[in-house]
Formats: C-alpha cells, structure tokens, sequence
C-alpha cells in the first residue's frame, strides 16, 4: 500500500480554508479512482517549531491506494485534474507540501 501526504501551512483565514477545503476539496478526491480511503487531521500540536520555516503546520491529508500503480493511474485521472485545479482555486497549492510514502505493515 502506497499514500500520498498533504501538508498544509496555517492558512491566513482558517475558517474559510476549511469550508472551501471540506465543502469543495474534499469531495473531488473522493471521486479519484484507485482511492482506497482519505484520512485528514487537524494538527493540534507542534514539537518542531519552524519546521515549516516559521508556519505552523495545520492540516494533514492522507490519500491511499494499493500500489505504485494504482497511484499513478488516479494521477492522470480527469478527477485528479479537476482536484488540483480546485486546490489552486481555493488558495491550498500555495500552502502545501506533498509526498508519497510506502505503507509498512
């Protein structure tokens, strides 16, 4: 199993952040094929200030599929593609680092 990690920043307004990210977002990459499951914290707690050069990290958002592959393939989905065009719109492409991590059960 393979996830793909988003990182967000504290955004400037958090309230409008989360009702665009959880209204709109949200429910585009829930329509990404190969998308085993979504999982997205809130970070409540910091133990490496700076980390994010001097921005609190905010949101965590985990997406898993079942392999490399399947990875891929939802990348060059039309769904992908219209959720990243909706992370651009709602201002998340400028808070955000991403990577893919191998699952070890």
């Amino acid at each position: 199993m393979i996830k793909y990690v988003a990182l967000y920043k504290h955004p400037v307004d958090g309230e409008a952040f989360d009702k665009a990210y959880f209204e709109s977002h949200k429910p585009l990459i829930d329509k990404v094929p190969g998308l085993i499951r979504q999982e997205i914290a809130k970070v409540t707690r910091t133990f490496v200030p700076g980390f994010l050069q001097d921005s609190e990290p905010y949101l965590v958002a985990e997406l898993y599929f079942e392999s490399k592959d399947a990875m891929k393939a939802a990348f060059a989905s039309p769904e992908w593609q219209v959720a990243g065009a909706n992370l651009t719109e709602i201002g998340g492409m400028d808070l955000v680092a991403m990577f893919s991590a191998e699952v070890v059960e």
